[in-house]
């Protein structure tokens, strides 16, 4: 089964090259990488061109105008790009274990989209945090041990464990998530609605249950971890909370502000 991996990001090449890096290292490697740009600065582009030099590593850049926090729309054009019948969703600024393109593909079942788990990583250590030290174990167990790491319980990889399936609202994070083709098209993408930060994965939940999903998460595969970060500016949250009631409401799955609308609009 082809994959894609589809790599948000706005103006943080210095950990989007991380993630990059670590994507080339993988056990399984993707079939495709998409950096799905909201809009970052000439540093971003540069990087991206002297990775693909350096690794040899074709990296499709899909990129909109600087015009506030519109992750909903990027990805949603990286998805219209993609080719991959599997798609795996990363932010710029996790970095994804060295088994995390096999453990998803692993997990991809019919009839649900994969919640992925996430390590934190303090603001430290976070600057000089690479893949090499997701390989390391004498380094993670001391990070842990120093309160450097947190939800450290998810470093044990154990792919006997069973994973669990439901259709809870808590804990939806579009920063590692997962879901086949067929899926993110039937509900038409990502509600290109919501501007600013939130809610926008918790709202696509909600209509992949709707359309027949569950959510489908393992404890100790497919996990990334996430470098600290400033906290993003929460202004539009309150008029994302009541367009995600308002999807809550409803009966629809197919959102109206979606995928389907990019092959009318000019590109941005």
């Amino acid at each position: 089964m082809t994959t894609s991996v589809l790599i948000t990001t706005y103006n943080r090449p210095d950990t989007l090259i991380k993630v990059l890096e670590a994507l080339c290292r993988q056990t399984r490697p993707a079939d495709e990488i998409i950096v799905a740009d909201d809009g970052s600065g000439q540093e971003t582009l540069d990087m991206i061109r002297g990775f693909e030099k350096g690794f040899r590593q074709t990296i499709e850049h899909v990129r909109q105008k600087d015009k506030g926090f519109r992750a909903a729309r990027i990805r949603n054009k990286a998805i219209k790009r993609s080719t991959g019948e599997y798609i795996i969703l990363l932010d710029g600024d996790c970095i994804p274990s060295g088994c995390f393109v096999q453990d998803h593909l692993a997990l991809a079942e019919r009839k649900t989209f994969l919640q992925g788990k996430r390590i934190l990583v303090g603001k430290e250590i976070s600057d000089s945090f690479t893949y090499a030290d997701t390989k390391t174990t004498v380094k993670l167990i001391r990070h842990a041990l120093r309160g450097e790491l947190s939800n450290s319980h998810h470093l044990i990889r154990l792919p006997w464990f069973p994973a669990l399936c439901n259709r809870k609202q808590s804990g939806i994070r579009s920063c590692n998530m997962s879901f086949f083709r067929e899926d993110i098209f039937a509900v038409n993408g990502f509600n290109e609605d919501f501007t600013g930060w939130g809610r926008e994965d918790s709202e696509l939940a909600v209509r992949f249950y709707r359309h027949g999903l569950q959510r489908k998460s393992h404890p100790f595969m497919a996990i990334c971890f996430h470098l600290w970060h400033e906290a993003n500016s929460t202004d539009q949250l309150r008029v994302n909370d009541a367009i995600l009631e308002s999807c809550t409401r409803s009966k629809e799955y197919f959102c109206k502000n979606g995928l389907e609308k990019l092959d009318h609009e000019s590109h941005e």
